[in-house]
């Protein structure tokens, strides 16, 4: 019998070592996406050609601001980057469950429509977007030592969100455009810092997110 081993009980005893996995950046694909999401959301806010009606945000709200970004929270996870992976997916699942509100079949809308009070629902939607205003305000106290335009777009969403609210607190139609005009100025800030982490330097150009001091100086 040959004292010499095949190469298959080689590759056992001496199994090859793994391939390390290098990870893209999914910042850009998150950032893309909710920015592409809030941008329909907010042109229907403010009534754009006429349109009051934001049901056709449902798709978006499912497979791109929601699926699309739980995605990239799931892989800014594997790069260790925590904050990434935890407001990308936290806002991945604030688009889901925004189109379950407006999807006919989930039953929400049509559960106040046969409540003894109807009018009920704009301060529960309120209630809704007063618990993300929050949430946004964690992350924009977060991103102080991180950028300057990430900084500009949590600061510029946790008015958006604080407007809206009051909108539907009061159930004022004008306040509820003024909210649909930051959530705008919101996602041409997310598109700029998408863009900017997009861009490398094998790239004709880059653009900048802003420094901070740093804490030492």
């Amino acid at each position: 019998m040959s004292s010499k081993m095949s190469d298959v009980e080689a590759h056992y005893v001496h199994p090859v070592a793994p391939r390390r996995l290098k990870l893209g950046n999914p910042g850009p694909l998150g950032l893309f996406s909710f920015a592409s999401t809030t941008l329909i959301l907010s042109l229907y806010n403010v009534h754009a050609r006429g349109i009051d009606t934001p049901n056709v945000v449902v798709g978006m709200a499912l497979f791109c601001g929601g699926l699309a970004q739980l995605l990239a929270g799931m892989w800014e996870f594997a790069t260790g980057n925590t904050f990434g992976a935890t407001a990308f997916t936290s806002y991945g699942a604030f688009w889901l469950s925004f189109a379950a509100l407006l999807i006919p079949g989930s039953g929400i809308g049509e559960a106040y429509a046969s409540s003894a009070n109807p009018a009920k629902e704009g301060d529960a939607i309120a209630i809704y977007l007063t618990a993300w205003a929050i949430v946004t305000f964690l992350f924009f106290i977060a991103t102080l030592r991180k950028s300057i335009g990430l900084s500009l777009l949590f600061c510029s969403l946790t008015v958006t969100f604080v407007v809206l609210a009051i909108a539907d607190y009061r159930g004022n139609d004008n306040i509820g455009k003024t909210g649909g005009a930051f959530g705008i100025l919101t996602a041409l800030i997310a598109y700029y810092c998408g863009l900017a982490e997009l861009l490398t330097e094998d790239d004709l150009f880059t653009i900048p997110l802003g420094k901070y001091a740093s804490k030492n100086a």
